[in-house]
Formats: C-alpha cells, sequence, structure tokens
C-alpha cells in the first residue's frame, strides 16, 4: 500500500464483498476481483458463512477459509454476526456475549486488523435504557480484552431503527460511549447512510453528528441513500430506490449525502479503513466506485498520525 496517496488517518480503502454460498466455495474469484482493483482491504462476510454453531468455531471450515484467504496483496477487516446485540440481558446477553467472543477467533485467525460489529438496541418495554447503555459498556470492556489478546479491533456500528424498537445510539451517543469505555482495542465504525437515517428519525443534524464520532472511528462505511427511512410497502430493490426510501447501499453520489461537506467536517481516529459497502445489484459500479471512495479518501480531513502498514 502506498501510503503517501492517503491522507494522515486513513490507513487505506476497501470494499465487502458479497456473500453468494454459505461455504465460501466461489470466494477465490471475488478475491482475484479485488486484487485486480487493487484495493488495500477486503471485508469479509462471516456473519453469512457457515464458520460458527451454537456459538462455537467450526474449526475445519475456519482453517479451509484461512487457506482460501492466504497470500492476497490486500489485509481484511470482517464484518461479525449482525445478529449480537450487548444491550440484551440475561441468557439472551450472554449467549450474544458467546457469539461476538467466536466471531473474535474468527477474526484473529484470518488476521482480519478490524471487526465490525453493530452497536445494540432496546426493544424490551419493560428494559431501562441507561441500564442497557451500561451493560453494552460492560460487555464491549471485556470483549476489547479478548480482541487485544487476537489483535483485532472491535469496530461498533452505528445503526438506525431498522425494526420496532425503543433505542439504538445516534451517533453522538455512540460516541460518548466508546469514550466512557476509553479501552485501546474498542473503537466505532461510522456508517455515513446509518447516521443519516437516524438523523433523519431523531431529528438530528446530520453533519454534526458525524463530526462528533468521527475521531473515535477506525472504520468507515460508505455507500449512499436519501436519508429516508423505509416507510413504503415494497416488494422489490428498484421499488425503495424508486422511492428513496431505507438504507439502499447505493454507489456514493447516487443519493443525497452531502459528501464534499462532511469530509470538510471529519477527522478520523489514527489507521482509519474507508470501506465501501455496495449493494450487490450496483456491482456494476464497482470500478467506478472503487476511483470514487479513494477520492473521497482523500478528501477526508484526518490530522492523526500516518499509520505505515
Amino acid at each position: 500500500m502506498n501510503t503517501r496517496a492517503l491522507p494522515p488517518g486513513v490507513r487505506g480503502i476497501g470494499y465487502s464483498i458479497r456473500a453468494t454460498s454459505p461455504d465460501f466455495d466461489d470466494l477465490g474469484p471475488k478475491l482475484d476481483e479485488a486484487e485486480r482493483l487493487g484495493v488495500d482491504f477486503v471485508e469479509l462476510p462471516i456473519f453469512a458463512w457457515t464458520l460458527m454453531a451454537d456459538c462455537k468455531v467450526l474449526e475445519d471450515r475456519l482453517a479451509r477459509l484461512v487457506d482460501a484467504t492466504a497470500g492476497r496483496p490486500f489485509g481484511y477487516t470482517v464484518h461479525g454476526p449482525l445478529a449480537v446485540n450487548l444491550m440484551e440481558k440475561g441468557p439472551r446477553l450472554a449467549r450474544h456475549q458467546a457469539l461476538l467472543d467466536a466471531a473474535i477467533s474468527v477474526a484473529g485467525a484470518l488476521k482480519a486488523v478490524n471487526l465490525v460489529l453493530h452497536a445494540g438496541c432496546v426493544r424490551d418495554p419493560d428494559d431501562h435504557i441507561r441500564v442497557a447503555y451500561s451493560r453494552q459498556r460492560e460487555a464491549l470492556a471485556q470483549a476489547g480484552d479478548r480482541a487485544a489478546e487476537a489483535n483485532v479491533t472491535l469496530c461498533v456500528e452505528n445503526v438506525f431503527r431498522f425494526e420496532a424498537m425503543r433505542e439504538t445510539a445516534v451517533p453522538s451517543r455512540l460516541a460518548e460511549e466508546i469514550d466512557a469505555i476509553g479501552h485501546p482495542f474498542v473503537r466505532a465504525t461510522l456508517d455515513v447512510s446509518h447516521a443519516f437515517l437516524r438523523c433523519t428519525d431523531a431529528g438530528l443534524d446530520l453533519i454534526n453528528e458525524v463530526a462528533v464520532l468521527a475521531p473515535f472511528a477506525r472504520h468507515v462505511h460508505v455507500h449512499d441513500s436519501y436519508g429516508r427511512p423505509l416507510e413504503s410497502w415494497t416488494i422489490d430493490e428498484a421499488e425503495r430506490l424508486a422511492l428513496g426510501e431505507g438504507d439502499l447501499h447505493l454507489p456514493v453520489g447516487w443519493g443525497s449525502i452531502p459528501w464534499e461537506e462532511l469530509a470538510a467536517r471529519c477527522t478520523f481516529d489514527a489507521g482509519a479503513i474507508v470501506n465501501l459497502e455496495l449493494h450487490r445489484r450496483y456491482w456494476s459500479e464497482l470500478p467506478a466506485q472503487i476511483d470514487t471512495v479513494r477520492a473521497l479518501s482523500q478528501r477526508f480531513a484526518a490530522t492523526a498520525p500516518t499509520i505505515l502498514v
């Protein structure tokens, strides 16, 4: 990787490959494509592959995945199980912690730099939101110790109300939580489109909210949308695009995210990775999008020390 081509604080760019086989037996051509595109990192969707059962790693399958990913000129990040919710309570929380621990083992075996997991949410009408945040902080601190042993940084991703829920952190609240945990292996994933949707829902200013979370973001998910929560019944993704509703994972520049203004306001954590999360229906746009994302990374106003890799 040529660190001179990236601003201080940005370690590299990458994109999320899409899982089309639970056995990852089609991974080779996907990694060949990434190699041709010249990216610095590839994000692996371990949540969609058959790698864990009953919160335990399927070691034979993991060994096959390690072999399948070896010998490439780029590094890896991984997206952990979307089901993990560290704001759960009781036996469910313990099970979700065990699943996260298994995902950390997978990420460590793959020598992944970052493990992305979603911020928790509160669904239970009888739960206390303040206590749920406390449970999440404690669980993340414990997971951070395990991640440190595996040399993987946990990157907690801001989400939005994608279903009926009482609470999930707005970007500025997630920044407060990461700051309060104060663990070097527990940082944030800033998902810009998720922030747009959550800010619309909460009536908050997108630019200000993103600017608060950015200094804690070791990982950044970029894709576009119109910041309009999904309200209409649709049967096909094309209809959601036509309406401009939901978390569309559009090519950067197709939606209404103010990328230039955000780039001028964002100062990312040292060593941040900017990762494109593109919906598979727009995969024909991928080559041009890599150029777009690399150019966007050049404009992010990062001031942290350059990380050499």
